[in-house]
């Protein structure tokens, strides 16, 4: 696939990422108990499961998309989780404009536009043991990749956030709940890295069957 991402596509990636959080939700919920408030998993799954139950019949365009994505996981997520994926998608939406595809490039904005708002909204940088540190790096494989189109884009993103990701086990938390435990919160991967990477991973399995 290097053309453009249809509406459809959108969708189906939503509706991937609900899936995934959901055959991962234990291991969410782990993580999440080691260094957190136990209930990552649980909380994603349930705010997911509401977001699909808005996607029939689908949006119009993918602006619509995840501006529905976005209002359901603030209104529907506890903890931290709803309002820092809600803003992701939030502002993705208005990055997009009216189309109904999207061209690699155009996608990649709107990615990241999303991860601005995060780190606008939970003030957190790369090192500090958060979401960030999967979604930084996904941002750049991104663009180096974009010119392949989207599917390439994608692939190059979802193993960029996987290294990220494993990347936060080290790492003392300097932001969240996790931050309060200190050194102890070294060795454990951030579970919001890891939801993180299972987003775009959803992605690149969902433009790679659309290819």
């Amino acid at each position: 696939m290097t053309g453009a991402v249809s509406t459809d596509d959108l969708v189906a990636w939503v509706r991937a990422f609900r899936d995934a959080v959901h055959a991962h939700k234990d291991e969410l919920t782990r993580l999440d108990s080691e260094i957190g408030d136990a209930d990552h998993g649980s909380n994603m799954a349930r705010g997911l499961d509401a977001v699909v139950a808005e996607l029939d019949p689908a949006p119009a365009s993918p602006s619509d998309l995840f501006k529905t994505v976005g209002m359901t996981l603030v209104s529907s997520v506890g903890g931290a989780s709803g309002p820092l994926y809600g803003t992701l998608f939030l502002r993705m939406g208005p990055a997009l404009g009216t189309e109904t595809e999207v061209d690699a490039e155009g996608l990649g904005a709107a990615l990241r536009a999303g991860v601005e708002g995060v780190v606008a909204r939970g003030k957190a940088e790369p090192g500090d043991k958060t979401m960030i540190d999967a979604l930084s790096p996904a941002l750049d494989a991104w663009d180096a990749a974009a010119a392949a189109g989207p599917a390439e884009a994608a692939r190059a993103a979802a193993e960029a956030a996987a290294r990220g990701r494993d990347a936060t086990e080290p790492l003392v938390a300097r932001k969240g709940r996790a931050s309060y435990l200190g050194e102890r919160s070294a060795g454990h991967l951030d579970p919001g890295a890891t939801s993180a990477t299972l987003l775009l991973e959803a992605l690149r399995d969902t433009l790679a069957g659309a290819a």
